[in-house]
């Protein structure tokens, strides 16, 4: 027991965890009150302030004392409490001891224990000074911010305080001062609509890639030089890239040999080997971001330069020789490292060109594999589909995908390489990607929007497996998609093990296989959720380029009150009620009465 437990009798002020007591009873525990709030502890649980006596903690009010001019006597040395108290309070009794020490609590001039207080020097006051000057001078700076927030205005003097608000509103923190103290909801919408609001973003602020923690950068690795292997030459065949205008990822091509229908690949895998750098890095990222602002590519854009199909006067290609039987079922499957000569073409070009012999061949025998398809349970979904693109200057441009000829040929090609990859592992018992979607929960009529729309709910989500199994939505039996090394990591994995197989080197085995296909599940959603509402935020935009927009309306389902729109022009759906008695089906001229950016909503009405 130290001098001062041995000290603590009965009527004795003393320090219980920052607050004042008075010892009722000594001894090995001692009872105390804390104003009315009677305990026992040990002795080493307290602090002596003063011996007492001290009937009531009610003497303890607050005293004038000298404490600035106590600390000038003694800065820099080490004192008593006792000793402080008289030389502030002019004596050492309970109150003044009490005062005193929440003076040295405050540790501004004093600091230590009650048996030792340390006076601070004369450099230690004046950094805590200016450090509280500072505190002051910060607080009145965010009391300015907050009354300008509340009036919608704004200062350059404002910015730091926005950086909580911005790491908000892109999904860093949950929490956010300046909200709670507006009276706002702590949700990274409010945060976005805060900083609408202030001018601080504007429309052109996409914030849900970052949001959902997506990269923003393509990766930056070396790429290997094309391996020195032999590639059967098929550059006397014309060959033909057809994608959108703009399109910057050509990896795929159609050509034409007597039966033999060919579909050349990038040929990705030559360089991105199983465990690589580059195989690791499209892993982790699992596909191409698309974005109507931009697109974040799977792998470094020296790739498709390298690779990208028609880029080059002869471009390496993975080359899919199919035969199709009169029914349209697949006789012969043939897949080759090549060497091909493509032309770039945009749908609107090649659709010139359908009536010439050599499109007009693809087409017949790519409809005769379409319509086996359909006769074998193909789900025929052809809901309106738009292009979105954000030019440099901010505009949004919104186009319909308009129903050619030529998209459904290279549509069909596409399919028909999938189901010929599927086949071609399965003969060789390679392990696949395959994609797999089971019978939808219903079928109903879907030649209208309204019934197209009610099948897509019946539709199933497809999945990838490790085995085969049927994909209803395509009616094939089995299905890999192999047709997009540039911009899907799972379609990589297919050629990695068709160019083991061609090559008799070491295949991935199954669980290899599912393990990739769980590190894809795991990113996808994120990409697919970041795709979708970043269409709708520039969506929104464009409404907001074009206030008062009008244009067509179709109801295609009615929710008890709630009616169901789709606005084909704008591929876009809306939940609203009209106020007419208008059936599912019909359509109605509707316009954008209001916008909500940051919560992705809008209403309309019935155009005036």
């Amino acid at each position: 027991m130290t001098d001062s437990e041995k000290n603590i009798h009965p009527g004795a002020l003393v320090l219980y965890r920052k607050r004042a007591a008075r010892v009722v009873q000594a001894g090995e525990r001692l009872e105390i009150d804390l104003d009315g709030e009677k305990l026992r502890v040990r002795p080493k649980d307290v602090e002596l302030l003063h011996p007492g006596p001290v009937e009531s903690l009610k003497e303890l009010r607050p005293l004038p004392g000298e404490m600035r001019a106590a600390w000038e006597i003694l800065a820099g040395t080490t004192t008593t409490l006792a000793e402080l108290a008289e030389l502030a309070f002019g004596e050492y009794s309970p109150a003044s001891a009490w005062a005193a020490w929440r003076f040295v609590a405050e540790g501004f001039y004093f600091t230590g224990s009650p048996t030792a207080v340390r006076a601070l020097t004369l450099e230690e006051v004046q950094a805590q000074e200016a450090e509280r000057a500072a505190r002051e001078a910060e607080e009145r700076a965010w009391e300015a911010f907050l009354e300008r927030a509340r009036r919608g205005e704004r200062s350059s003097n404002d910015e730091r305080f926005y950086k909580e608000v911005e790491q908000m509103a892109l999904g860093s923190l949950s929490r956010c001062r300046a909200l709670r103290e507006l009276g706002r909801a702590e949700t990274p919408e409010n945060a976005h609509a805060l900083l609408l609001e202030l001018g601080v973003w504007n429309a052109m602020v996409n914030p849900y890639p970052r949001r959902l923690r997506l990269p923003l950068s393509p990766p930056d690795l070396p790429l290997p030089n094309l391996p020195d292997e032999p590639r059967v030459d098929l550059t006397h065949l014309p060959a033909y890239a057809i994608d959108d205008e703009g399109s910057d990822t050509p990896d795929d091509a159609i050509s034409l040999e007597g039966e033999r229908l060919w579909v050349h690949v990038a040929d990705v895998a030559a360089i991105v080997t199983p465990g690589s750098p580059l195989d690791l890095e499209a892993q982790s990222r699992g596909e191409t971001l698309h974005l109507p602002e931009g697109y974040i590519p799977l792998f470094p854009p020296e790739m498709t330069t390298r690779l990208g199909l028609g880029i080059q006067p002869v471009s390496p290609a993975l080359s899919f020789g199919i035969e199709l039987n009169a029914r349209g079922e697949i006789a012969a499957v043939e897949i080759q490292p090549s060497w091909v000569k493509v032309t770039r073409l945009s749908y609107e070009e090649a659709d010139l060109r359908m009536d010439e012999a050599l499109f007009r061949e693809l087409e017949e025998r790519l409809n005769v594999h379409r319509a086996r398809r359909l006769m074998d349970g193909a789900v025929d979904i052809d809901l309106p589909e738009v292009k979105i693109h954000v030019a440099s200057d901010g505009t949004v441009m919104i186009n319909p995908v308009q129903p050619l000829r030529s998209r459904r040929i290279v549509e069909e090609a596409m399919i028909l390489t999938g189901e010929a990859t599927a086949h071609y592992a399965l003969w060789r018992g390679l392990a696949m990607p395959f994609s797999v979607q089971e019978e939808p929960e219903a079928r109903v009529p879907h030649d209208t929007l309204a019934g197209m729309f009610a099948m897509r709910r019946f539709l199933r989500r497809s999945q990838y497996r490790a085995v085969a199994g049927g994909h209803s939505g395509l009616g094939l039996s089995a299905y890999v998609q192999a047709t997009s090394p540039l911009r899907r990591y799972l379609d990589v994995v297919a050629h990695q093990q068709l160019r083991a197989s061609l090559k008799s080197e070491r295949l991935l085995d199954e669980s290899e296989i599912l393990e990739r296909i769980g590190m894809l599940e795991a990113v996808l959603p994120a990409l697919r959720q970041a795709e979708v509402l970043s269409e709708r935020h520039w969506t929104l935009v464009y409404l907001l380029q074009h206030p008062r927009w009008k244009g067509k309306a179709v109801l295609v389902e009615r929710r008890g009150t709630t009616e169901v729109w789709l606005i084909p022009d704008l591929a876009l759906e809306v939940r609203a009620h009209l106020g007419g008695s208008f059936e599912v089906g019909e359509e109605s001229l509707v316009e954008v009465r209001s916008i909500d950016l940051p919560n992705l909503e809008f209403l309309i009405g019935i155009a005036t």
